[in-house]
């Protein structure tokens, strides 16, 4: 048959291209009735595993997550408490057991919730304060007792023959630290508290992290002990030459009320024993700063020097500087510099817990919120630090 002989199909005359186009059309809509098909069921597969994977995420959520669900409650009920005075929400949890050991009686005030604790406990350790170069622990009891061994206990050469000489043996001294309320009164007045917008933890948080600050900065550097921690400078202090354990030793200016040459300041350095240097730190306040940062050696450098890269601080004959404004200005016989290892020579003990009791009466028409905790501060290792006495000897 040639091209132009047709073939008959249904009482017609059809050509090979003809018959050829019809086959390939009737194909490509069986196949896409096909993918329409396939589609469909695959979509439905995905529905219902998303619908399954759902379900899995709500009842095998992270640890994280269920940590933040518990404590949502409390941080709810808390804010409510801090607003209106209701308590309802911070005892039911207590009743039903969700937030085990955040709740206290109302007599004593109601632990804040833990996101408030963690915004002043941070503010506590940025702030220009002892605490953020020495060693803080939490403990639980109502002191912190600290081991100190600062003796040797001898040591010596020995053959396999020969007999082993008896070594001295150390003297333990034990520091305790007392624990001492610290409180703070910040007040605010009720309409305030009713802004629903007013960040109610936020401003709370802010102004007890304040007051906190300033009463702990001062008392880790001139409290006297009592029902408050125990300052640094009042210990007992002696000349570096002869000093012993329980006191301070300084290094003298060699001028009355001030300093004229930086060799004390490098007598100091090297008065503190080569195992502390590594992590030393110099406190003092901005007055003393700007007087020592003008000092130079005796080859005509400044002893203070700038830090070579970006956001690196400026040091002391390589040291680090706190600037502390507790720490007294420079005059006759004033310790107004100290250089210590901190973390090893003083101590900061604190309970973790912070404790608020609203107090809508005493203050009419203001709300007053009494926030306390416990905290003590003591030196516990007195050949850590060192004292620069501004005098002649």
């Amino acid at each position: 048959m040639t091209a132009t002989e047709s073939n008959s199909r249904g009482g017609e005359d059809v050509s090979p291209a003809q018959a050829l186009n019809t086959a390939i059309a009737g194909f490509m809509s069986d196949f896409k009735d096909f993918s329409h098909g396939v589609n469909a069921k695959l979509q439905k597969q995905d529905d219902r595993m998303n619908k399954l994977d759902r379900k899995t995420m709500m009842t095998t959520r992270t640890a994280l997550a269920h940590a933040a669900s518990q404590d949502a409650p409390h941080q709810k009920a808390f804010a409510a408490y801090l607003r209106s005075g209701d308590d309802d929400g911070l005892r039911g949890l207590e009743l039903e057991g969700k937030a085990l050991g955040t709740t206290i009686a109302a007599d004593g005030g109601y632990l804040v919730d833990p996101q408030t604790a963690e915004t002043i406990q941070n503010t506590l350790s940025s702030t220009a304060s002892i605490r953020s170069i020495a060693s803080v622990v939490n403990v639980d009891a109502t002191s912190y007792d600290v081991l100190v061994d600062h003796s040797e206990m001898g040591a010596g050469w020995a053959t396999e023959s020969s007999a082993v000489t008896e070594t001295d043996t150390p003297r333990i001294e034990r520091i305790s630290i007392p624990l001492h309320e610290l409180s703070a009164l910040p007040k605010a007045s009720q309409r305030l508290l009713d802004d629903s917008a007013f960040d109610i933890e936020g401003w709370l948080a802010g102004r007890i992290a304040d007051k906190f600050a300033r009463a702990e900065a001062s008392a880790f550097i001139d409290g006297d002990g009592v029902d408050k921690p125990t300052g640094m400078l009042t210990y007992g202090t002696v000349e570096n030459d002869s000093w012993t354990w329980g006191n301070l030793g300084y290094v003298p200016s060699e001028t009355a009320g001030g300093i004229t040459r930086a060799d004390p300041i490098i007598d100091l350095v090297y008065a503190l024993g080569a195992e502390y240097r590594a992590n030393a730190t110099f406190v003092m306040n901005s007055k003393t700063a700007g007087h020592i940062r003008k000092l130079k050696d005796n080859d005509g450098r400044f002893v203070w020097v700038d830090g070579l890269a970006m956001g690196e601080p400026a040091r002391l004959l390589g040291y680090r500087v706190l600037i502390a404004e507790d720490m007294p200005d420079i005059a006759d016989n004033a310790m107004a510099v100290a250089f210590g290892d901190f973390r090893a020579g003083y101590t900061v003990a604190e309970r973790p817990d912070l404790r608020v009791l609203r107090d809508p009466f005493s203050a009419k028409p203001h709300v007053l919120f009494y926030a306390t905790k416990r905290v003590g501060g003591a030196v516990s290792d007195f050949a850590a630090i060192k004292l620069l006495k501004f005098a002649v000897s």
